[in-house]
C-alpha cells in the first residue's frame, strides 16, 4: 500500500483503541455493540459518509487480521454495515479558469518559472501531487513525446507529453535550477525550493491557493483539481476512456468511469442553458 495509505489505516486503528480503553476493554474484547456504538461516534463528530466508510473498512481489515492469526474466532465487525455513499463530482477547472491561474503567476520573481511549469505539467499530464514532486529529469522523454510516470504501488506508467509542457520545464531549468546550488541527492530531482531540495506535497497545495486567490476563484481547489480537469477535458473531446485510464493510471476503469459522469452533467448544463425550450426558465 501507499505509505499515506498505512498512515491512514493506523490512525483509524489507533481511534478504536482509545475507544476501548474508555471501556475497560481491548480490542479484542469489544462486541457487535461496542462496534456500533463507536460508528455511532464517528456519526455524531461530523466525519462525512467517506470518512466513516474509510474507518469501517480499516477495523473491518484488522479483525480479519486478528481472525487469521487466531486471536479471535468470530468477527464482531462482521456485520457492521457501510454507510451509504453517494456519487461525488469533483471539482473541475474551466479551460480559461486554468488560463487564468497561469496569467496570475508573478514571473518577475525567481519562482516564476519554476510554478509555471509545475501548473502545466499537472495539468498537461493529469499527474498526481506525489508523482509531480518525484519526477526526474531521467523520467523526461521529450524527444519521443512521453514522460515516465512512478505512480501507487510503484507502478510504471508513460504519459504523452505537451509542447508547453518541454518548453516550460526548459526554461525553468535553462533559467532558474540550473543556477541553483542544488541539495545532494535530489541533483535528478525536476522541481527544486529555492534551497535546491525536491518540493514537498504541502508547497503545491501553497503555490495553488495562493494563485487561486489572486485571481478571486470561488471553487475549493488543490493539485488533484487539475488531473480532474485533465481527464474531464479529455472526455469532453471525445478520448476513449481506456487510454484516459492508462494515462491516469487507474487500476480499475470503474475509478475512471467517474469523468463520464462529469461528462454528462457538461452536456446537461449545456442542453438547459442553451437548448430553444428552456430559453427563459
Amino acid at each position: 500500500m501507499a505509505e499515506n495509505s498505512i498512515f491512514a489505516y493506523q490512525r483509524d486503528v489507533a481511534k478504536l483503541s482509545v475507544f476501548s480503553e474508555g471501556r475497560n476493554k481491548t480490542a479484542i474484547e469489544l462486541t457487535h455493540k461496542d462496534l456500533s456504538d463507536f460508528i455511532a461516534i464517528l456519526y455524531d463528530l461530523g466525519l462525512s459518509a467517506r470518512s466513516q466508510a474509510r474507518i469501517i473498512s480499516g477495523i473491518k481489515q484488522f479483525y480479519s487480521f486478528l481472525i487469521l492469526e487466531d486471536h479471535l474466532k468470530e468477527d464482531p465487525s462482521e456485520l457492521i454495515e457501510q454507510p451509504k455513499i453517494g456519487l461525488k463530482l469533483p471539482e473541475v477547472l474551466t479551460i480559461e479558469e486554468i488560463d487564468q491561474l497561469i496569467a496570475a503567476i508573478d514571473m518577475s520573481k525567481t519562482e516564476g518559472h519554476r510554478n509555471r511549469a509545475i501548473i502545466e505539467t499537472l495539468y498537461s499530464c493529469g499527474l498526481r501531487v506525489s508523482e509531480l514532486v518525484a519526477l526526474r529529469f531521467s523520467d523526461l522523454y521529450f524527444d519521443e513525446g512521453f514522460i515516465r510516470v512512478i505512480g501507487k504501488g510503484n507502478k510504471e506508467r508513460l504519459v504523452p507529453v505537451s509542447q508547453s509542457v518541454e518548453k516550460e520545464i526548459k526554461i525553468y531549468n535553462d533559467h532558474i535550477r540550473r543556477h541553483q546550488n542544488i541539495n545532494k541527492g535530489d541533483e535528478n530531482v525536476v522541481f527544486l525550493n529555492r534551497r535546491g531540495a525536491k518540493l514537498t506535497r504541502v508547497m503545491i497545495f501553497t503555490i495553488i491557493k495562493q494563485l487561486s486567490e489572486a485571481i478571486g476563484l470561488k471553487k475549493n481547489i488543490s493539485p488533484h483539481t487539475f488531473r480532474h480537469s485533465f481527464a474531464t477535458h479529455l472526455i469532453e473531446g471525445g478520448a476513449n476512456l481506456r487510454a484516459i485510464q492508462e494515462m491516469l493510471g487507474h487500476e480499475s476503469i470503474t475509478t475512471t468511469e467517474i469523468y463520464t459522469h462529469l461528462d454528462q452533467r457538461f452536456l446537461k448544463e449545456a442542453i438547459l442553458s442553451y437548448h430553444p425550450r428552456n430559453a427563459g426558465s
